[in-house]
Order: structure tokens, then sequence, then C-alpha cells
């Protein structure tokens, strides 16, 4: 227990989680501090091909094999099944509707990639090693649980239903497109293409992140203002219980798979994050009736600022903890 609040005070006084908290403080104290959006958006597309490059550029190093294939499997029986559970623990602790149970449980059967790339920059500074091709897993894992929450939706009779065209959409997302595109061009030009290019991608990386993360708290904080009275403390604490629960069946499936301590804590990152871009983007098409207070609130305003803080120490100490690394 000490290691994990060593890890999180570590953690909490870091460049990255200290400039979240810049943001969200900004933002709750009604401060007119922003980002620009043109600059906001070209700092996510910056973070997204600097990730996926480096993921590809790992992959081809490493060569695909069955472990490879194994953890993109799981990464996608992960976003098919965690929203039963969440729904499952929504329908127990709140007493949301089938429609808007169904729209936050997407959420968190999907991932957030800045999660992932928060825990990937904790890893790097803790000279932890992970498997580049993790990448390939969170880009798997995106739509997925998208499908389940439609599922969920239709068997309550609450007129769920696919939208025509809306998996096009969905697996064209920028974000995405970005990231497999990226992650590609890595594995074809392999560390020579790396070194190329390593002082564009991987030396600015962090300061990079910095400033997007105080982008992310300050939209976080508004929307924490936002939604008085509409999220409940049941929602918060499923929006801290879930990612836990989903943690610990990723570190499972990644100990099953045998993944590296690094691999098996970007695992449980992904089982643990939620997603705030692909999955608001389809249920304003697939359920426009939810209300995006809740289910925004919950994965940016709660479940995002926990994992940064005290989520990924948590997952990295219990996975040295079980790995016996």
């Amino acid at each position: 227990m000490t290691d994990i609040f060593d890890l999180a005070a570590a953690n909490l006084i870091s460049p990255i989680i200290l400039s979240f908290a810049l943001g969200l403080a900004a933002a709750l104290a009604r401060s007119d501090l922003t980002i620009p959006e043109a600059v906001a958006k070209g700092m996510s597309i910056y973070l997204l091909f600097a990730i996926g490059f480096k993921g590809g550029a790992s992959v081809a190093a490493h060569g695909v094999d069955g472990t490879l294939l194994s953890a993109v499997a799981a990464g996608i029986v992960l976003s098919f099944g965690l929203p039963f559970i969440a729904f499952a623990l929504l329908k127990i602790l709140t007493k949301l509707d089938a429609t808007d149970a169904a729209a936050v449980a997407a959420h968190y059967g999907s991932i957030s990639i800045v999660t992932f790339v928060a825990a990937t920059s904790v890893l790097e500074g803790k000279m932890i090693d992970a498997e580049g091709y993790m990448v390939a897993v969170a880009a798997a894992m995106e739509a997925p649980a998208i499908l389940s929450a439609l599922w969920l939706v239709a068997r309550s009779g609450s007129g769920g239903k696919m939208a025509p065209g809306l998996m096009r959409e969905i697996m064209l997302n920028g974000s995405i497109v970005l990231l497999v595109g990226a992650f590609a061009i890595g594995a074809v030009t392999g560390e020579k293409g790396l070194a190329e290019i390593e002082s564009f991608i991987v030396n600015p990386f962090k300061g990079v992140l910095c400033l997007f993360l105080l982008d992310m708290g300050l939209i976080a904080g508004r929307g924490l203002r936002q939604a008085k009275g509409v999220v409940t403390l049941p929602m918060v604490a499923f929006g801290i219980a879930m990612p836990l629960v989903g943690s610990i069946i990723g570190l499972a499936l990644g100990m099953l798979i045998g993944l590296s301590l690094g691999g098996i804590v970007l695992m449980m990152v992904l089982a643990a994050s939620a997603s705030y871009i692909a999955v608001p983007a389809a249920m304003r098409v697939a359920l426009p009736q939810a209300n995006p207070a809740v289910y925004l609130t919950l994965s940016l305003g709660v479940t995002f600022p926990f994992n940064l803080t005290l989520g990924i120490p948590i997952y990295l100490a219990i996975a040295q903890a079980m790995t016996g690394a």
C-alpha cells in the first residue's frame, strides 16, 4: 500500500498531472483561460501520430507473433465485454434508465488514448519497457463497445438502432485513422524511419502532452460545472469503481497472454479508461435520447482525472505485485 501511495505522490507532482490540475482549477474558478480549438486539434494530431509511429517502429523491431495477435484479440474481447459489466453495475448503483446506462457503458468499453499516452509516459519515466504493439490493441478497442451498447438498448426495448453508415463513421473516425495510419508508417519504415524524425516525435512529446492536458483540464472543469444536479454521488462512485474492475480484468488477460510488466500495465489502463472522443460522437448519432451531461461528465470529469492521478500508479503497483517485477 505504501508503494501505491509513493507512486501516486510521484505522479501527482509530475508536470503532466499538474498541467491537467491547472486547467481543471482554472475552469472551476471560471477563469477566461482557453486553448484555441485549432491549437488543441493540432496537439491531438501530433500526439496520435507520435504514439502510433513509435508503436509501429517497435513492432517492426519485434516482429508479428502470436502474442501480438492474442493481445489484439484480447482487446476486442474486452471492448465487447466491459459494457455489459458496466451496465450491470450502473443498474445496481444508480437509477439511470436503460438508454443512459447503455450510453455510459459504451464509454467504459472503449478507451481514452490520452490516458494510454500518459501511462506510456509514466512507464518511460520509470524505464519500464512495454510492447509497442499495444497501440494496435488501443485502436482495436475503439469501436466494439458501441455495438454492445446498442444491443443492450435494443434488448431493453428503448429503441436503440444502428444508424446507416454509423460503423463506417466510427471506423473512419479521424483519431482511429491517424493512429492506425501512423502505426502502419512506423511499421513499414522501422527503426530507421524513427531515427530520421526522432527530434520531432520523441523529444517534444512530453511538453506537447502537458499543454494538451491543460486543455483537457479546462474541458473537464467546465463539464463538472455544468453537470451540477445531474450527476449523483452513486454515479461518481461508478466512475471510480468501474476503472478498478476493468483494470483487474485487463491484468488477468495480460498475464494470460504473457505480456511484459509494461504491456500488462497498458492493458490494465486500456481496460480501465473511458472514451470521450469516438464514443460520444457515436452516441449522438445512435442514441440521441441519451443525456450527454451524464456520459461525458463521468468519462471525462470523473474517470479521466482518477486514472491520471491515482489509477495509473495503482495499476502499476498491482501489476508489479502480481508479476513479482
